[in-house]
């Protein structure tokens, strides 16, 4: 077994209100689950409006599998959400 973990910051420039924000991360954290069958949450900067911070953790039996659904994650919130800025994304594996 494998478990595979992703710290993904994220900066929100056109949001003005954490209201806003919490509209935008909860529309990715809800799709990246039911896309990819990852646990997401996020872990920091909640109470700052333009920044955000995710973890993503996902299980397999094979860790190819889960280092590529968590680089597929990462691709996806670049290429689905143009409006928000990936300022880092960080991939471990523990076997």
């Amino acid at each position: 077994m494998h478990v595979s973990v992703c710290q993904i910051e994220l900066r929100v420039p056109e949001n003005h209100s954490l209201k806003g924000k919490r509209q935008v991360i909860k529309s990715i954290i809800t799709r990246l689950q039911n896309k990819f069958n990852v646990s997401v949450a996020e872990v920091d900067h909640q109470d700052l409006w333009q920044l955000a911070t995710l973890g993503v953790a996902c299980v397999s039996n094979h860790r190819s599998h889960a280092d590529e659904t968590l680089a597929n994650v990462v691709k996806f919130v670049v290429q689905n959400y143009p409006d928000v800025e990936l300022l880092s994304s960080e991939i471990e594996t523990f076997p």
